[in-house]
């Protein structure tokens, strides 16, 4: 009751323990706002390795490399090349959304950068180069590598899959760092804010002494400095959020052309929804710290 009636006699601002002073608002806030800016890079480290592992599990997985050597001579069946048909046993394979041979053109484009100037040479004799897209779920290769090679012994067939699943598992693991960077941002930032608050405590620790002996108990206390850390901690998060922002969308735009085709947002939908929560992660962290250092420290008093 005594709290409560002396309560309304002061301003709302009234800061009876010189909190202000004890906990200033420029070292806290900057700190957090570094420990912010990184938890949003950790973040879009994230969200960015998810991204990546979903386009090559939808895209590159589903893709295979027929390679058929001597295309024009003529197949096992009479009537046809090779390549013709090796194409017709793959369009009529279940599971085979589509097939289609490269053309001269387009097999020299790639093997430039190995043979140089040689790769167009039409002396040079090259295999035929079909690309094929299968089903999603699709997987009997090896019935499909036995078709061909029925339809053209010597016919190699290769699945994108095997590296696409090797990749997935570093994006993966990328993941988890990030999540572990995550962690450990946080960690670091409730470290900042129990140090921080304990400088304030040694600070004011005549003026709490003497509050305290007069009857304030430890939850009045600990609340102000929780409001306080609260507020300064919140307000890093914001700054190290507005500084991260730009780097971010800088990031997106490098990054959209690996992860599928551009869209109206720069930044991932995943991404946005999670940004806003770390000011507010950031707050809390403050209030938290705050209290149960505070309470500790006070039950060490005589």
């Amino acid at each position: 009751m005594r709290e409560r009636r002396h309560a309304r006699l002061r301003h709302a601002r009234f800061d009876d323990l010189g909190l202000r002073r004890a906990l200033g608002d420029r070292m806290l806030p900057l700190l957090v706002a570094a420990m912010t800016f990184l938890a949003g890079l950790a973040l879009a480290g994230s969200a960015a390795a998810a991204a990546l592992v979903r386009h090559w599990q939808e895209g590159a997985a589903a893709a295979l490399t027929v390679q058929v050597p001597t295309p024009a001579d003529p197949a096992p069946a009479a009537g046809a090349t090779r390549l013709d048909a090796v194409l017709a046993a793959l369009r009529a394979s279940p599971g085979i959304a589509e097939a289609r041979a490269l053309s001269a053109e387009e097999l020299a484009s790639l093997l430039r950068p190995w043979l140089g100037g040689a790769a167009g040479d039409p002396a040079l004799p090259l295999p035929a180069v079909i690309a094929a897209h299968v089903t999603q779920g699709w997987a009997d290769l090896t019935a499909l590598r036995a078709r061909l090679a029925a339809a053209a012994p010597g016919t190699l067939v290769e699945s994108h899959g095997v590296w696409v699943g090797r990749l997935a598992l570093l994006a993966r693991s990328l993941q988890a760092c990030a999540w572990l960077v995550l962690a450990l941002v946080a960690g670091v930032a409730t470290a900042v804010v129990a140090v921080a608050t304990r400088a304030g405590l040694a600070a004011r620790r005549d003026a709490i002494e003497i509050v305290h002996g007069l009857g304030a108990t430890d939850r009045y206390i600990a609340v102000r400095f929780a409001r306080r850390a609260t507020l300064l901690a919140g307000l890093g998060g914001v700054l190290g959020l507005l500084a991260a922002l730009p780097v971010l969308v800088a990031l997106a735009t490098l990054v959209a052309p690996f992860a599928g085709p551009p869209s109206a947002a720069t930044l991932p939908p995943v991404l946005l929804a999670g940004l806003p929560a770390l000011p507010l992660a950031a707050a809390a962290i403050g209030f938290v710290t705050a209290q149960v250092t505070v309470r500790r420290w006070l039950r060490r008093l005589p």
